[in-house]
């Protein structure tokens, strides 16, 4: 079952109490922003914290009309940051065109900086093209880690905590 962009609102509206900042952008001001960028269904929202940059944002998957999935960054002020598309696997390729790094090499970098149990892979082509992977780390004390590995350089490029989630999870 696909979450309708009014129905994922209606969810969103009961989180924005404790998540919205004084002067800052709400959820639903970065879901239209998403909108205004890219046109489709809204299937998922997070909340994130970037530990390397220590700043708040949502992240929003939208399926587009040719089913594509995207990743969309929204900030605090309500503007979308990166885009980024999801592709099924490290065969798809776009991915494969650029990659020098293996999933394997990857996650063990991943899982030496942040231990735990990889609990997902996704697979991601940045705005630029270039290709990477996207751990989620369950640490031993459930905090859970998205750690974004460059599939060109083996290097971390991004790491978040998930403050919650809404919508559909694969």
């Amino acid at each position: 079952m696909k979450i309708q962009t009014a129905s994922l609102l209606a969810t969103a509206a009961l989180l924005l109490s404790t998540n919205a900042f004084a002067g800052h952008a709400t959820l639903e001001d970065c879901l239209k922003a998403v909108q205004s960028v890219k046109k489709g269904v809204i299937e998922r929202a997070e909340y994130h914290s970037f530990s390397q940059e220590g700043r708040p944002a949502y992240e929003i998957e939208i399926i587009d009309k040719n089913g594509n999935e995207w990743e969309l960054e929204c900030n605090t002020r309500g503007d979308i940051v990166e885009i980024e598309r999801e592709v099924k696997d490290a065969s798809d390729p776009l991915f494969k065109k650029r990659a020098k790094v293996s999933e394997a090499d990857a996650k063990a970098t991943a899982m030496e900086m942040y231990p735990g149990v990889n609990e997902k892979t996704e697979y991601e082509i940045e705005f630029d093209g270039s290709p990477s992977y996207e751990f989620n780390i369950e640490d031993k004390d459930g905090t859970e880690f998205n750690v974004e590995v460059s599939a060109v350089t083996g290097e971390i490029i991004e790491v978040s905590t998930e403050g919650w989630e809404i919508g559909i999870e694969e």
